[in-house]
């Protein structure tokens, strides 16, 4: 199939990017032609929690990755969906993690769409750790746009319910393997010049509010 990953990538980092660039070498793997279409301007800097956006990691090999939505911008959601439906696109994957993204992904993928073109979306969160106007809108706006749906935690299955009827499915998070192999804590600790005899607690992403760190 002709698939599209609609979403973060290179070079953008952190999880959602991770996510997407393994999702499309798999595809690769399996014989599909996948194009990762990613942001040129993901988020507005008075909306990202962390200090950059952006890794100085070389870009993953063998991966194609356009480097152009950008997410505030209507005059480009039309222009990539143009490149998309050109395209002639079997299928399109999109991840979906926050509304701001609504707007955006909702009109992409409304004009990028063929009458043969599926497309599925991928759910971390439709309903927001931390609620702003229009949450409920631009989620809405964007649930329409799409065919199917895959969640990764159970909670978020029954809050898609909330939004829709169309099919949706639940399957976990699966483990990333592109990180290298596994080490023992003693080797770990020794790469770290941490005392092995001590316990650790080990806590990836951004620092916000909802996450508990002041009650760990």
């Amino acid at each position: 199939m002709k698939i599209a990953i609609l979403g973060s990538a290179h070079p953008l980092r952190g999880g959602l990017a991770a996510f997407n660039e393994r999702l499309a070498e798999e595809l690769q793997h399996m014989g599909h032609e996948v194009t990762i279409y990613s942001f040129s301007l993901q988020y507005p800097s008075f909306l990202f929690p962390g200090k950059t956006q952006y890794t100085d990691e070389p870009a993953p090999a063998g991966i194609k990755i356009r480097t152009i939505v950008n997410s505030i911008n209507p005059l480009n959601w039309f222009k990539v969906a143009a490149e998309m439906r050109k395209a002639k696109l079997d299928l399109i994957i999109v991840k979906y993690w926050l509304p701001f993204m609504g707007p955006a992904f909702g009109t992409i993928l409304r004009r990028a769409k063929t009458k043969t073109t599926k497309v599925l979306c991928i759910v971390d969160n439709i309903i927001p750790h931390e609620k702003r106007p229009g949450d409920k809108e631009f989620t809405n706006y964007f649930v329409k746009a799409v065919d199917a749906f895959i969640t990764m935690s159970k909670d978020v299955l029954k809050d898609v319910h909330t939004f829709t009827t169309k099919p949706a499915r639940f399957s976990p998070h699966p483990i990333y393997d592109s990180y290298g192999a596994s080490v023992s804590k003693e080797e770990a600790c020794q790469k770290l010049k941490l005392d092995s005899s001590k316990k650790y607690l080990l806590f990836f992403g951004f620092i916000r509010k909802y996450k508990g760190l002041d009650l760990l």
